[in-house]
């Protein structure tokens, strides 16, 4: 006899955010004509996501559910995820499952850097899950990786997004020994809100870990996030947008907060076009190099173009001086 289990999609919620099962359930609010995107799909699409399977490779674009992955995989675009698909914390933003992960795969860096190469990228943004469970936090993985893309991939800039490794004496230290392009650690919310939304983490160490990244390699871009839509205030990113700045931070992307699922933290509102507009404004006022602010920025998203205008801006204002 055969028994045929049929899976509610509570029970995979459960499955993938345990931390989150029992938590009371909150309305997902209906997103304005600006949040929607077209759907996935296309032969550019496909091949990447061929290439992506070929080599048993994890994306944010897919374990986040990122609304653009249908444009960006279709620039043949994707943002490798290393470390696995289990993340150690239970941010209650995020999609990524949670739970115990598995050891690192040694030859991950290397298939990382042949999927870059045959998908013929410019430019790479490489990301991980939280690996706590690791004394270093992954930081000696994401050296390999960055070393081993520029061996099959010379002419690739690579900018990694990484943890806080929370405070782990050496990892920044060795992620920035590998020299990335880019630096980029998410600050994601605003402090008042960091109990609720970001628990494992603490925004003073996160700022500082940009500040010792551009320590590190003055000469090296460095980079951070914002999401809106949680609850926080104007004045409170201005606050962010000020301490970013005296932490060094060259380029500022902020998006809108969509939330994934009931049992994720409710959505306080969505913030319009002309709102995002105003955050750029008052980011550039402060004085970054780069600013993306739109409803659907993420960090990783036009993430080569706006590399390009962030060398761009650093060359202008070197002629100026």
């Amino acid at each position: 006899m055969t028994v045929v289990i049929d899976q509610t999609e509570q029970d995979r919620r459960a499955q993938r955010h345990p931390e989150k099962a029992h938590r009371p359930d909150t309305p997902v609010q209906h997103k304005p004509a600006w949040i929607r995107v077209k759907a996935a799909g296309g032969r550019e699409y496909s091949n990447t996501e061929s290439i992506v399977r070929e080599h048993s490779l994890h994306t944010v674009c897919e374990e986040a559910g990122c609304p653009n992955i249908g444009e960006c995989w279709s620039r043949r675009h994707a943002t490798m995820m290393i470390m696995g698909d289990t993340c150690t914390r239970a941010c209650a933003f995020c999609n990524v499952k949670t739970g115990l992960p598995g050891p690192l795969d040694t030859d991950e860096p290397g298939r990382v850097a042949e999927a870059v190469a045959q998908l013929g990228l410019k430019h790479v943004v490489v990301t991980s899950v939280d690996r706590d469970d690791l004394p270093d936090g992954g930081a000696q993985h994401f050296a390999a990786t960055i070393n081993a893309i520029r061996s099959a991939s010379a002419g690739t800039t690579v900018e990694v997004l990484t943890p806080d490794f929370r405070g782990k004496a050496g990892s920044i230290e060795i992620v920035m020994g590998a020299r990335p392009d880019v630096f980029n650690h998410n600050l994601e919310t605003v402090p008042r809100l960091y109990l609720s939304i970001r628990p494992g983490a603490r925004y003073f160490a996160s700022l500082r870990l940009l500040q010792r990244a551009k320590e590190l390699e003055p000469g090296g871009f460095t980079k951070s996030g914002l999401m809106v839509g949680l609850g926080e205030s104007r004045e409170e990113i201005m606050q962010v947008m000020d301490d970013l700045r005296t932490a060094g931070v060259d380029f500022l992307t902020i998006g809108q907060y969509l939330q994934p699922t009931r049992k994720h933290a409710a959505l306080d509102r969505f913030w319009s076009p002309e709102e995002f507009q105003g955050l750029e404004a008052t980011a550039r006022a402060k004085g970054f190099l780069m600013v993306s602010s739109t409803p659907l920025t993420r960090s990783s998203y036009h993430a080569d173009a706006d590399f390009a205008a962030l060398k761009a801006a650093r060359d202008a204002m070197a002629a100026k001086e």
